[in-house]
């Protein structure tokens, strides 16, 4: 079976006037599909850097990058933006809903390039919403809505392009402890039921044991993997 990820001998590497800063150090790994992969580390350790590459917001120094069986390391900027509405979900910290929108348009956003009718989005957006629990929220703006319902907006967003493999960076860093928990449990039920692939960069080891495997990274390079009891 072909991996959800497959990363080889990646580098990456930044400039600081004339000093190289290496992040990521010649790291492998592969991801496969359905799996819940949470990384963690400390901070510096290159765990947003490797979500990045993954998602195709940045490129690497040297190494392959595959996802969903396409080297993304070789594709150009304009067919890496396209490639990235049709295959990646975003899940971030602080959210990054528009705040003059409504829940219903927030979530309708990577629909409106896509060559769907109006009524064809209203019912993919409606059924996102459901899916994450706020039917009853569609036509409220963020501030009207809690961090945790917030954060659920931003997984529906991710939801309605059905991407097949979803990226959170922190997803639950701002939250306090009751709406992380069920950001995490929906998170989980996505993995388990609609078979998505989930990468998670934590800090938090309680927001970790919700994945299927944990990868620990430390100064660039990948320290271990285990396999969890989620």
């Amino acid at each position: 079976m072909t991996p959800a990820v497959r990363l080889n001998r990646i580098a990456k590497t930044y400039s600081r006037g004339l000093q190289k800063v290496e992040v990521l150090h010649s790291l492998s790994l592969n991801i496969d599909k359905g799996e819940f992969v949470s990384i963690m580390g400390p901070s510096g350790s290159g765990k947003t850097t490797l979500l990045n590459l993954i998602a195709g917001l940045d490129a690497p120094s040297a190494g392959e990058i595959e996802v969903a069986g396409e080297r993304i390391d070789k594709l150009s900027r304009g067919r890496l933006s396209v490639w990235r509405a049709r295959n990646i979900g975003f899940v971030f910290q602080f959210y990054n809903l528009l705040p003059v929108l409504s829940a219903a348009r927030n979530v309708e956003v990577p629909l409106l390039l896509t060559p769907l009718s109006g009524p064809q989005r209203k019912q993919r957006v409606a059924a996102a919403l459901q899916l994450v629990g706020l039917a009853d929220r569609a036509e409220h703006k963020p501030s009207e809505l809690s961090g945790g319902q917030q954060q659920r907006v931003s997984i529906a967003r991710a939801l309605v392009a059905d991407a097949a493999l979803f990226v959170c960076d922190e997803p639950t860093g701002d939250l306090d402890r009751e709406s992380a928990e069920g950001i995490l449990q929906l998170l989980q039920m996505l993995n388990r039921d609609q078979g998505k692939t989930i990468i998670m960069v934590t800090h938090d080891p309680l927001a970790a044991d919700h994945a299927t495997r944990q990868v620990r990274m430390d100064k660039g390079r990948l320290v271990n993997s285990i396999a969890t009891a989620a």
